[in-house]
């Protein structure tokens, strides 16, 4: 999917010099409409790196059961490679 946005829409905010795609992305998260690894790729952040992003910006995570069970099969499997 593609959006455009007219410049004039944007010109006078805060938002024209910025990454339209991070705030997007940050909104959408704090919304709880998509989680952390879903906004971080949004945003083309990496993981840490938006993590990083929401704490500058004093954005609480929402961390569900599903999440926590796949960073902990994913730790499991790097301890044993």
């Amino acid at each position: 999917m593609v959006l455009e946005i007219a410049d004039q829409y944007i010109k006078n905010t805060h938002l024209y010099n910025c990454n339209l795609k991070l705030e997007f992305a940050v909104y959408l998260f704090k919304e709880n409409i998509l989680t952390l690894e879903q906004a971080s790729k949004l945003a083309d952040y990496t993981y840490l790196n938006f993590l990083q992003e929401l704490g500058n910006r004093n954005i609480n995570i929402h961390y569900d059961d599903e999440e926590l069970d796949r960073d902990l099969k994913n730790i499991q499997t790097l301890k044993l490679s």
